[in-house]
Order: structure tokens, then sequence, then C-alpha cells
């Protein structure tokens, strides 16, 4: 069934877990996702990036979104993520995505604030929730002193200023991930996490959670970090499994590719103890 991620939220935050949302980019990837999900009996959030319009149209993930996200038997999220063209993400919140990411993370704060303030007051209007981003989580290797890094970490008084603007639903921040594929292990900001939390009073969102360390990603979940992106590590597995594997077929090919992403999920849900949510006598 499809739900608002408000409420999912409010009992991530309470119970101190996260939610995962994993990227689909077909069919076989958000079947994958909804079958451990219901596996698990534990909500998912299906992220569609706009990055990947190219692969895969908006029209398209709609589709495949609503199909299976209304029939899943466990809450799920249609989440429209990292969204930077106005018209797409409009589009998205007319025609079936009940949760929207606006990223202007890398305009200044004043542009930053009145695009997501735009958004938000269109998304409400039409019962949509909004996250944003403020700080900028990078590509690949993010670390405190590495002069590659384009990332810049959020402060706790932009957080809480930006929060204070724009009315939003959810916040993005960045305290020491990055999208991709590291080449070492990040360090994580957990001081920073906890001040942020501490300072606003909506879920916080995490990205660039692959390949971070379950250690990091269980103490970002369980101090303070309310939904966690997944995506690099679902579809290294899905190739992994495809090497390792001997089939006649396509069929068997596909198969292989869903079992792989299957089961790194599995694992994150384990990392980001998302079975808390079961403390919330909801499922």
């Amino acid at each position: 069934m499809l739900v608002s991620s408000k409420e999912l939220f409010k009992i991530a935050r309470k119970y101190n877990f996260a939610i995962p949302a994993p990227n689909f980019v077909d069919q076989n990837s958000i079947k994958a996702y909804i079958e451990v999900a219901e596996k698990l009996n534990l909500p998912i959030i299906l992220a569609y990036a706009e990055a990947h319009e190219d692969f895969l149209s908006l029209d398209e993930a709609l589709y495949l979104g609503k199909y299976y996200g209304e029939k899943a038997k466990i809450p799920a999220v249609l989440h429209f993520d990292h969204g930077t063209k106005k018209d797409l993400i409009m589009k998205a919140i007319d025609n079936g995505f009940n949760s929207v990411m606006i990223d202007a993370s890398m305009e200044p704060f004043e542009d930053n604030v009145r695009k997501t303030k735009e958004i938000v007051k269109y998304a409400h209007l039409r019962g949509v929730v909004v996250e944003a981003e403020i700080g900028h989580v990078g590509n690949s290797e993010n670390y405190r002193n590495n002069d590659n890094s384009d990332s810049i970490y959020t402060t706790v008084e932009d957080a809480k200023r930006f929060v204070e603007l724009t009315d939003v639903d959810s916040l993005a921040i960045s305290i020491g991930t990055a999208h991709g594929h590291y080449k070492g292990k990040p360090v994580i900001d957990f001081n920073r996490l906890r001040e942020i939390r501490n300072a606003v009073d909506i879920p916080l969102v995490l990205h660039g959670g692959s390949s971070s360390g379950d250690d990091n990603l269980k103490r970002c979940a369980t101090e303070g970090i309310s939904k966690i992106n997944i995506y690099t590590d679902l579809v290294t597995a899905a190739c992994d499994r495809v090497k390792n594997t001997q089939f006649s077929d396509y069929y068997e090919l596909l198969y292989a590719q869903r079992e792989g992403m299957k089961e790194c999920l599995e694992h994150y849900y384990d990392v980001f103890e998302t079975n808390k949510y079961r403390q919330a006598n909801v499922i």
C-alpha cells in the first residue's frame, strides 16, 4: 500500500531507526525491494532519481511505482529523488509521487530557500511531502581533508534556519558520506549529527549510504537519521551475483540480479535496525 512518509518518519525518529530508500531503475529492481520488505514485514521507500531519467522515464517510473507500491502488502512510499528541474518535480507531484526531493544544495543559501519554499507550497497543497538538502553530499572521495571532494558539510545554524524558513518536511544533511563508490571508509561527523538532530524537529536523511560502513550506518540510524538512501551497493551486489553465477538463459540472469539486490537490501534493513518499526504496533 502506498502511504505518506510523514507518519513513518515520526515512528523512525521516536524509536531511533532508519528506513531504507533504494533507487529503482526497472521492474526487476522494484520487485526485488518489495519482496524483501514483504518478507521482513517492514516499510520501504521506493525512490526514483531524476538522474536516471535517460534510462527510465518519469512516466515509466510512475507506472512501476504506483502499480507495485499499491499492491505491496507493507507500507511503501513513492519518492522522487534529487529533483533539480522544477517542471519535473511538479509533474511528479501531480501524477502520483507522494514524496519529492528538491535538491538545490549547490545553490547559494538564499536561492536554496527560495526554490525549496516554492516546491513546499505547491506540494503541501496537494498532500505531498518534501525533502530538501542543506550542505551538499558530493560524489566519491568525501573526506574532511580530501581536496577532491565537492561536499559541503551542513552547519547546525544553516540547518535550523533553513527548516524555519522553508517548512520542509525532512532534511538531507552532509556529515561525511558521498554518492557512489569510495576508495576507503568515510569518516562520519557524529557530533554534528547529534547537534543537528537536537536543533531541528523534523526527520533527517542521509544520502550516499552505500559503502559507508555498517558500523557508521548503524550509528547514523540510531543517533538521528530516519531515512538512508542506498543504490550503488545494490547494483554492485547484482553485478557480483551475476559474475559468480552460471546461467543458461536470460531469465536466470534476471533472477541472479534480483537475488543479489535482495540479499544486499535485507542486510541493510538489519544494519538500519528497521525492525524497531514493529515496536509501534503498526504492523
